[in-house]
């Protein structure tokens, strides 16, 4: 068993005088990558202890190799009560607390780290980890621009780190199912794919407030364009403001739009026609959409149309329409559309997929193996940049063509100007 150091503010700052600028340029600490054995227990690290990064402990919680050492977050009530709420019902061993997450990705004792924040933070924790020595669990979506993916995606491979991303669906048996009918032709010629994921909740207003005393609203706003804390918007709201995401269409719609390429890879595999429309709330503070329809398109004529799930015509999940049948997927159902097509069992020769069905065990037993997980970072960035370029399309509001080599909009500067966004100073990746 690996003999632990203690987290401490004082004497981390000592020796990692570098891991306090903001700009994110740390000391790579790079692990071999066999330095974790199979007896080995691994120590993670949970950033942000909102409703996922509860998820993530109670995960963690039941895999007896890994032992969750600290637990962060910028809001210090927050993180007192979960620090004894969490010690309590998993019997966790005093983990080590902090309202600032560099102290864990700076300290070597520390093997992992999962995020469970605003999008906006997830590339630069990410990467920021990753040159310190971590693998990393990061939820979706990946990120909040293209370009900030295609650099998780880059820092991934050049620390040779084990990154799983938080699209839990490919652990799922019901949408592994449906992909493979789909991906071995069991549904015929492949004609369609149908998305619906959940609009949000629609935001009017949200009242300027004071910051909380126990908040550290400036590193909860990071990279992030500075504005005066709102009620309410560090918790939950923050989904529906551009600054910190898209909005569903981005957050939610990662989850069907990475199954609906894990089961039509076509998609990725040629330029992209794309044009969409959505609602926007004509007044207050949100400025994401609420309700959208868009379309994708390969050069072969292959289909995907996403929308949220009111303007859905076949209703929330992923439906794969063939020309031989059809099949409907979502987290608590398989529908086939033809007699006996989920009876079909998928034979030696065919295709099959990653087969994993806990995704928390996934990314632990690939800590260990140095394998990649079941989702690696190049597909939540495949799915996060198509609902990127899906908000995109909704506010430009015209057809565009998209090249998947080059990562940018053929010929329309002012859509591939929407593809980054400038940091606050002085985060830089």
């Amino acid at each position: 068993m690996k003999k632990m150091k203690k987290i401490n503010r004082r004497s981390f700052l000592k020796r990692t005088a570098a891991a306090v600028v903001p700009s994110m340029i740390l000391p790579p600490m790079i692990l071999p990558q066999d330095a974790i054995g199979a007896n080995d227990r691994i120590t993670l690290g949970v950033i942000g202890m909102g409703d996922r990064g509860s998820a993530h402990i109670h995960s963690l919680s039941a895999i007896r190799k890994v032992q969750i050492v600290a637990l962060c977050d910028v809001q210090g009530e927050t993180l007192k009560r979960k620090q004894q709420e969490f010690k309590a019902r998993y019997e966790l061993s005093d983990p080590v607390t902090t309202q600032d997450f560099r102290e864990i990705i700076s300290d070597p004792s520390v093997d992992a780290v999962t995020i469970a924040t605003p999008e906006n933070w997830h590339a630069l924790m990410s990467i920021g980890a990753m040159k310190n020595g971590k693998d990393v669990y990061c939820e979706k979506a990946l990120s909040l621009t293209v370009a900030e993916g295609r650099a998780v995606c880059d820092a991934t491979r050049r620390y040779g780190r084990i990154l799983q991303a938080g699209t839990q669906q490919r652990s799922d048996a019901r949408f592994r199912q449906a992909c493979e009918l789909s991906r071995n032709g069991y549904l015929g010629k492949l004609k369609k794919v149908i998305i619906g994921v959940p609009g949000g909740h629609r935001i009017i207003k949200l009242e300027p407030s004071v910051v909380p005393a126990d908040m550290n609203y400036d590193l909860w706003l990071g990279p992030a364009p500075y504005k005066p804390y709102r009620q309410n918007l560090c918790t939950y709201n923050w989904y529906f403001f551009t600054d910190y995401c898209a909005g569903w269409i981005q957050s939610w719609g990662v989850h069907h739009l990475d199954i609906g390429i894990w089961g039509a890879p076509e998609f990725l595999e040629s330029p992209l026609e794309v044009e969409g429309s959505a609602q926007f709330e004509p007044e207050g503070d949100a400025d994401v959409s609420f309700f959208w329809q868009v379309k994708f398109k390969t050069q072969s004529g292959l289909i995907m149309e996403f929308y949220d799930d009111k303007s859905s015509p076949t209703g929330h999940g992923c439906r794969f329409i063939g020309d031989k049948g059809q099949v409907h997927v979502t987290r608590s159902s398989i529908t086939g559309f033809e007699p006996g097509i989920l009876d079909i069992v998928i034979k030696p020769g065919d295709e099959h997929l990653y087969l994993s069905n806990d995704h928390m065990q996934n990314f632990i037993d690939c800590i260990q193996s140095r394998r990649d997980p079941v989702a690696p970072v190049e597909a939540c960035h495949a799915s996060t940049t198509l609902s990127l370029i899906a908000d995109i399309a909704t506010r430009v509001k015209r057809k565009m063509m998209w090249n998947w080599q080059k990562e940018q909009f053929i010929g329309d500067d002012f859509a591939n100007r929407m593809l980054s966004r400038t940091m606050r100073k002085p985060w830089i990746l």
